[in-house]
């Protein structure tokens, strides 16, 4: 007699079904990044660098290179040594890059010329350096690190620039962002003041930046402006873990910081431990707030992808979700490499007590 099992499999487990993808370059690939330079208006006259690491994902860098050799557009090349692992926690997707760290020529450099296809591992979102560069006026196009499978499927349109468009106006002009949940989410966002940007996936304007996959809107508060609860359920995204919650995960927030994490499971074990490492009270700090609306941005694209082959920005910007993230925010004058991105699905979004997101789906 053969006795069933009795199991409980998880979202996570999953993961260990997941396909490796390998490096082989497509033309779709090479046509896909040449269209996301014409979407930038790269143009001969300009000044184009590729920014890249030691590290950075070649496939990437080859494309790249393909692309402008087919647009018949000058480049030159900009390496820096990826840094060496520091002593304490291990830093994925952050956007809280140091690869620019002591490299003033480099940085000098990138301020002379119009655009930086950054391909740099996390990227220059929240580089100590990246003010400084786009204040200089050229405008930074950061290529997520994902494998090209993933960036081919998220080649954006018109349409998602203007949604984005409509959204930050919206943004803009609320004095106050509020999400609640089913299950006791509840938490105040006061705009006045927030700076807001819309990423569709592509910029074309001097001193400006954008990253592809895009379809997010994130605002960066100012300091002493988030307050209250966030309680994530099996299904949420930790994607600083690139996984997919298998237990409730309350995070308490007071005057921007996460000032308790109440859970029994794993996900919440983890997220302490995380945190704690850090040793620095900004690792705990709201970086920005705001909600994906790309359509074409798959849910289920976590189980789909060995971990390798994904950065996770694809799952920032599914339809409907509201991203809570820590670390980093320039604009509270604030700076960590500790840095959690936590879309929650199934919540409500409003603004000045409109609606904009309700369960889970965009208004």
């Amino acid at each position: 007699m053969i006795k069933k099992r009795n199991t409980r499999a998880s979202l996570n487990d999953t993961l260990t079904g997941s396909v490796m993808l390998t490096d082989y370059i497509e033309s779709r690939w090479v046509q896909a990044f040449a269209h996301m330079f014409e979407l930038c208006k790269m143009r001969k006259q300009e000044n184009i660098v590729i920014l890249r690491e030691s590290q950075s994902r070649q496939v990437n860098v080859q494309l790249a290179q393909l692309a402008l050799g087919q647009l018949r557009l000058d480049y030159y090349t900009i390496e820096v040594p990826t840094p060496a692992d520091l002593p304490g926690p291990v830093i994925r997707s952050s956007g809280a890059s140091l690869a620019l760290n002591g490299q003033e020529q480099a940085v000098a450099a990138l301020q002379q010329c119009d655009v930086v296809i950054d391909l740099t591992l996390e990227g220059l979102m929240h580089a100590p350096q990246t003010a400084a560069i786009l204040k200089s006026g050229t405008r930074i196009f950061n290529i997520s690190n994902e494998h090209p499978e993933i960036l081919s499927r998220l080649i954006p349109d018109n349409d998602l620039k203007e949604r984005a468009k409509e959204s930050v106006k919206q943004c803009r002009l609320a004095k106050q962002m509020s999400v609640d949940s089913a299950v006791g989410t509840k938490l105040t966002i006061e705009m006045t003041g927030a700076a807001t940007v819309g990423v569709w996936g592509w910029t074309d304007r001097p001193g400006t930046l954008a990253h592809w996959p895009g379809g997010i809107i994130v605002s960066f508060p100012k300091a002493g402006s988030v307050n209250g609860r966030m309680i994530y359920q099996p299904g949420d995204m930790n994607l600083t873990f690139k996984r997919y919650f298998d237990s409730q995960v309350e995070l308490i927030i007071e005057n921007d910081y996460v000032t308790d994490i109440q859970g029994t499971g794993t996900d919440a074990s983890l997220m302490r431990d995380y945190f704690a490492s850090f040793n620095e009270r900004d690792a705990y700090a709201t970086s920005h707030v705001g909600w994906g609306f790309n359509p074409a941005a798959r849910y289920e694209a976590l189980t789909m992808y060995d971990k390798r082959d994904l950065n996770g920005t694809e799952l920032r910007a599914v339809a409907g979700n509201f991203l809570y993230s820590t670390g980093a925010n320039e604009f509270a004058n604030r700076f960590t490499r500790g840095h959690f991105d936590l879309p929650m699905m199934q919540c409500n979004i409003a603004l000045d007590g409109t609606p904009v997101v309700a369960q889970g789906k965009l208004v």
